[in-house]
């Protein structure tokens, strides 16, 4: 079991190590629309779904419910998820590569925050869950990952 600091340290080392590889590697536009805009989208995202109340954030500091470091790491494992996709193709397709990949790592690691009590979900709404995951998160994972790869994109 990890414990909260360590997994909110680890995920900001892991967003600030990308975020340092990208503005070594790319365009400072493109970095600053991924990992600014990234972060802009990511937070509106979990704060609308924190005000609805199907969402509940147990570590801070966080600001409208929305933990600081939750902004970290969607950045950066779009950025990884990216990246690996640009190895692959590029343009739009990179991008939608990036949220298949982006998403799949969600849907392998969402659970264990879950259960570490790290965020609890809330929601009553229908539909399959995966280890107490519901599927909105996948898809939002999906969307937010396309999006926030897709404002690099012009800049590549």
């Amino acid at each position: 079991m990890t414990s909260g600091r360590t997994f909110v340290a680890t995920t900001v080392a892991v967003g600030l190590a990308a975020l340092a590889h990208a503005a070594a590697t790319w365009p400072i536009a493109a970095t600053i629309a991924l990992f600014g805009g990234g972060a802009a989208v990511a937070f509106v995202a979990e704060a609308v779904v924190v005000a609805l109340g199907w969402l509940e954030h147990h570590l801070g500091p966080k600001v409208l419910g929305v933990p600081l470091y939750v902004l970290f790491g969607w950045t950066g494992a779009i950025y990884l998820a990216f990246r690996l996709a640009l190895l692959a193709t590029d343009g739009w397709p990179a991008v939608v590569a990036a949220g298949a990949v982006a998403t799949a790592y969600d849907v392998l690691t969402d659970h264990r925050g879950v259960e570490e009590g790290y965020w609890t979900y809330l929601d009553d709404l229908g539909g399959p869950r995966v280890r107490a995951v519901p599927w909105w998160n996948f898809a939002g994972w999906f969307a937010i990952s396309c999006l926030t790869a897709a404002l690099a994109t012009p800049f590549l």
